[in-house]
């Protein structure tokens, strides 16, 4: 029998054609409305500031919810397959005409950063924040080396201890500005920040002065971590201080300790004598043992009105207040339960 030839369905092949042409139109859309749209510019240029521990992630997403990209998983693709670095904290420069993949690309770079960001956090010490400025590489060293009564006098300072004089805060310099001009700022800031305190502070603080202020300020940054109890716990230490009881606090006795701090604290540690052993002296530190925040010099200057003169931590969270012992040895017990209970 003679072959016969196969007929060829052309409008088979055709339609093949059409949706393969289809599909690369819809990826040109795709692409074109997420990696390679322009990135919204308001003007010629404007800064993109870069938070640290920022992720492709949230940004992405935040740009999506912003109406500035879409398909926002075409851009979380992109990334995960030619961006193996993580976003750095700094503040970029976004110019106008600049896609969305350069901006991504951009931000994988701390050397593309327009300026260095500089973070100081609350409730650190002085010695915390210039190890972090002498290990900063966009951080031209000065002072930081010097002994402490040598650098205060570089910075102008008038004072003998450097501790809380700085303001905790997030900030951005120049890339290659010194850590003179970077501590002189933080400096001029704090004081800033105390004096305008200190003018409208409650009547009747037991300070004798706003450096008195300062160190209870650090306190209390140090005793909680929660906004809403920073005027409580100022109003122990208040009232403490004006009946004459000692503040027994826990951080002073750390901040004495010192290096020999090793993250437990015994009795031992408690009964022994140190400038800052609030439990073996009378009234405040020498000196503040942090770097308190505006909020916390607030709380210094307007404690609550309660008659609480104790605390303990819940430990679930933040702290209960008593005004006697009872109450006070009942929320102990209280406390000791919970943490039996978690381990």
């Amino acid at each position: 029998m003679p072959n016969t030839p196969v007929k060829t369905n052309n409008k088979f092949y055709k339609g093949i054609a059409l949706v393969l042409i289809g599909l690369l139109v819809l990826g040109a859309v795709v692409l074109k409305m997420s990696l390679f749209k322009t990135y919204p510019v308001n003007g010629q240029k404007q800064k993109l500031v870069i938070d640290n521990g920022e992720t492709y992630t949230r940004f992405i997403d935040q740009l999506a919810k912003d109406d500035k990209v879409s398909f926002p998983i075409i851009l979380k693709l992109y990334r995960k397959a030619f961006i193996q670095e993580t976003m750095k904290a700094g503040v970029y420069e976004v110019t106008q005409g600049m896609s969305v993949r350069e901006v991504l690309l951009m931000v994988s770079d701390a050397d593309n950063a327009q300026m260095n960001r500089i973070l100081v956090i609350e409730g650190t010490t002085t010695k915390q924040l210039l190890k972090t400025l002498k290990k900063d590489q966009y951080v031209k060293t000065e002072v930081a080396n010097l002994p402490t009564a040598e650098m205060l006098k570089a910075l102008n300072i008038p004072f003998e201890h450097a501790e809380g004089l700085f303001a905790p805060d997030t900030y951005f310099f120049d890339k290659g500005a010194t850590d003179q001009k970077i501590l002189t700022d933080l400096y001029q800031r704090q004081m800033k920040i105390l004096d305008a305190a200190w003018e409208k502070r409650d009547q009747g603080l037991p300070y004798q002065n706003k450096y008195e202020a300062l160190i209870m300020a650090s306190i209390i940054e140090r005793e909680t971590s929660v906004d809403s109890e920073l005027e409580q716990v100022s109003g122990v230490f208040v009232r403490r201080l004006k009946l004459g009881m000692r503040l027994q606090t826990d951080p002073t006795v750390i901040y004495g300790m010192g290096d020999n701090y090793k993250g437990n604290i015994s009795k031992q540690d408690l009964r022994t004598p140190t400038p800052y052993n609030t439990y073996t002296i009378n009234g405040l530190p020498p000196t503040p043992i942090a770097l308190p925040s505006k909020k916390a010099i607030e709380a210094a200057m307007h404690p609550d009105n309660s008659d609480n003169i104790y605390f303990v931590a819940t430990g679930n969270g933040g702290h209960k207040f008593s005004s006697n012992l009872a109450d006070h040895n009942k929320a102990v017990q209280e406390y000791l339960a919970v943490m039996r209970a978690k381990n």
